[in-house]
Formats: C-alpha cells, structure tokens, sequence
C-alpha cells in the first residue's frame, strides 16, 4: 500500500511542473501614487504622453493613434492636448496623482498643447524640463526637405 501512495504522488509531480514557472505579472489596483513624472514626446508626427512613478513605473500612457486619429491629425496641437488630458485623467483617477514633474522631449507641434493639457486635468507642475537630445557636432544630418 505505500507503494501505491508512492507511484501516485510521483504520478501527480509532473503535472505541477508543468505549469509555467513564471507568472504574468498583476497590475496592483490599490496603490496610491502621490507625484510622478510626465514623459512628453512630441515629433512631427505624433506626441506620446507616459506618466510614470518617481522609480520609472508606467502608470498611463495615450498616443495619438490610440485615441482613434490617423494620419497628420496626430501630429496636431489639438490632439497633443486630448492625449495630455487623456493620460492625466486615468492617472488621477485610476493612481491618485496629484503633483508631476513634465519632462519633454522634441521638437513637434505638441509641445505646449500636451502641458497645457496636464495642468487643465488638474496635475500640478512642479517641475518643467527639456530633455530634447541635442548633438554636439555628431552624426551628419539629413538633407533638408524640397516641397
């Protein structure tokens, strides 16, 4: 009779294992999150706006395409502005967020639209920068556009 017990605990084994080892990972609904930083990208096609935590956690991001425009609409001051409001809303409501630092990034038409945004969503700034990658005599760049 243990020797029955034996075989079916060894049977049961690999079913258990296998399982996937690594788990998906949760969204934790619960936590508060008082101040965070809003990462601003604004090129001539698009803006993407990500709000994240002081560690670099992504709490909400909206793009352009995701609210549904195509085409050289994303790239307008309107739509920076819906993106900005967009991605602050969720994260007030959804995180708490109250107070953010604005990092942006880029030269497209977006730029002042997207931060107007986040404070008419009721984000205070506390802090503005611009972290736009300038060379210091780099890369060659390309040639300029004929229209």
């Amino acid at each position: 009779m243990a020797e029955e017990e034996k075989t079916d605990v060894l049977e049961q084994q690999p079913a258990e294992s296998a399982s996937p080892a690594v788990e998906p990972r949760r969204r934790v609904r619960g936590r508060q999150v008082s101040s965070g930083v809003v990462h601003i990208d604004s090129t001539y096609n698009n803006t993407r706006v990500v709000i994240t935590d002081q560690q670099g956690n992504v709490i909400a991001w909206s793009t352009g395409g995701k609210l549904g425009f195509k085409g050289s609409r994303k790239s307008t001051a309107y739509v920076a502005q819906m993106i900005a409001g967009d991605a602050a809303k969720k994260a007030i409501s959804t995180y708490g967020l109250r107070e953010v630092e604005v990092q942006v990034k880029g030269a497209g038409n977006g730029r002042e639209s997207a931060v107007r945004g986040i404070a008419a969503a009721g984000l205070e700034i506390s802090l503005l920068r611009d972290v736009t990658p300038l060379p210091h005599n780099g890369c060659r760049p390309p040639k300029r556009r004929r229209v």
